[in-house]
């Protein structure tokens, strides 16, 4: 496991650089809890410090999201995954790359299907969700807004 925070690359609003932290998942599924903790921190560093507005339903919005998208990285990538998470401005950015290179679709709607809901969940809670191949594998990048609790998209 690799995890980095601090300032790279870009401009914030001020003249800023925008501030990330990412974490390497290996093969072990225990990672999702570290990745939902590491979100949470995060968050908590960028709204202190920084002053960034962000109200406590993000924070559980965000953490959901991450756990979705990492538990789809682990139970489908055969290899190495790596969490990213960026401000943007008032946006949070939350990156997953894993190794395998097909590209997921949710599911029509179907409350009687147990299970495999996780992308369905991403992209009601999401501002925004792009999904696509790398040359390695592909990236799921979901954009939540900081100031206010995402309101939920009809499924």
């Amino acid at each position: 496991m690799d995890e980095s925070s601090g300032m790279v690359g870009g401009e914030r609003a001020g003249g800023c650089p925008p501030l990330e932290t990412s974490l390497e998942l290996d093969g072990d599924g225990s990672r999702i809890a570290q990745a939902r903790h590491v979100a949470a921190a995060f968050l908590s560093k960028v709204k202190d410090p920084q002053g960034i507005p962000v109200v406590t339903a993000v924070v559980e919005v965000v953490q959901l999201i991450v756990s979705e998208l990492v538990t789809n990285a682990r139970k489908h990538a055969p290899g190495p995954a790596r969490l990213r998470l960026r401000v943007m401005g008032a946006v949070l950015r939350v990156e997953i790359w894993d190794s395998n290179p097909v590209l997921p679709s949710a599911k029509a709607a179907d409350p009687a299907r147990i299970g495999q809901h996780g992308l369905e969940i991403v992209t009601a809670l999401a501002q925004t969700l792009t999904i696509e191949q790398t040359v390695v594998g592909k990236r799921i990048t979901a954009d939540i807004p900081l100031g206010a609790a995402p309101a939920p998209s009809p499924l």
